[in-house]
């Protein structure tokens, strides 16, 4: 097979609608656009939202609550996840983003103490909960809040 061989498979293309091609076309006079009105003239057509003059559904509803632009996203990290580490190795933004255990957009990483460790490890993170701050310890390894 060459490029100049290739073509669509059968039935995966249609030619388009010519419009205002003459009245024998079918599709000829107002082109399919009826008569009259706005949706009729050149660049006629409403906004998205737009109910005919009726009051639109997004006014209509009620306003509620407050959104924070000031809110931190916190990223939640649970001592069990740290398994996964070797022993001795050194926990960090860096490294969790580069192993998969933190994705998207975030202010700060707090760890949690879910689960159990058994390997001494070095966490350096924004926040670490109690729990897990005493079982890291008790496994041996170190925490340090940065």
């Amino acid at each position: 097979m060459k490029l100049h061989e290739l073509k669509p498979a059968k039935g995966s293309t249609k030619n388009r609608k010519r419009l205002g091609r003459g009245v024998g076309s079918g599709w000829g006079k107002t082109a399919g656009r009826g008569n009259k009105g706005h949706n009729a003239r050149s660049g006629g057509g409403v906004r998205p939202g737009f109910e005919g003059g009726q009051m639109p559904l997004h006014r209509r509803l009620p306003k509620r609550g407050f959104t924070n632009k000031f809110k931190k996203e916190v990223a939640i990290l649970n001592i069990c996840d740290l398994e996964r580490f070797e022993s001795g190795s050194t926990i960090d933004e860096a490294t969790l983003v580069r192993n998969g255990l933190i994705k998207g957009r975030r202010d700060s990483i707090k760890l949690l103490g879910k689960g159990e460790i058994s390997i001494p490890l070095t966490i350096k993170l924004n926040a670490v909960s109690n729990s897990a701050e005493e079982k890291i310890k008790a496994a041996g390894g170190t925490v340090e809040v940065i």
